[in-house]
């Protein structure tokens, strides 16, 4: 079956390293700026001067999905979002290991996984975004079984 899938996208060219997507990000998830736990984080290599955002790819296969031996992660039927209930989530770290994007992060003092879930729609990090190096793409995919 194939699902409908939004992801954030992103231009590294773009991106002047500013971090603001950081600061919106744990403000919007977590009430306060602490760039540890936002969801989106900006990897710099200041030798070459470049900035990566490393964001969630909403991946058709979600591998992170297959991991989780709780079933704490679920696709949701109807955004297409792959998303961890921290509900269920024990903190076995299964899904940070089975990223291939190094997208699922861990927070020590919850003891739980988290990563973006596109604000559930209202993507923070996109619009405030000074320099508009992040979007969201809408693609296509296969629901893993």
């Amino acid at each position: 079956r194939f699902r409908k899938r939004k992801t954030l996208s992103v231009d590294p060219k773009v991106c002047a390293g500013c971090r603001t997507c950081e600061v919106i990000c744990s403000l919007t998830h977590e009430g306060s700026v602490d760039m540890e736990r936002s969801r989106i984080y900006i990897k710099s290599d200041t030798f070459k001067g470049s900035f990566i955002p490393v964001i969630c790819h909403q991946c058709s296969d979600a591998p992170c999905y297959e991991a989780c031996p709780e079933s704490a992660i679920e696709i949701d039927p109807l955004s297409g979002l792959v998303l961890i209930r921290q509900e269920d989530c024990t903190g076995c770290r299964s899904c940070e290991k089975a990223c291939p994007f190094k997208a699922i992060r861990f927070d020590p003092q919850k003891k739980k996984a988290f990563k973006c879930d596109l604000c559930q729609g209202e993507t923070q990090c996109v619009h405030w975004c000074p320099v508009n190096a992040l979007g969201v793409t809408e693609y296509g995919g296969v629901i893993p079984k």
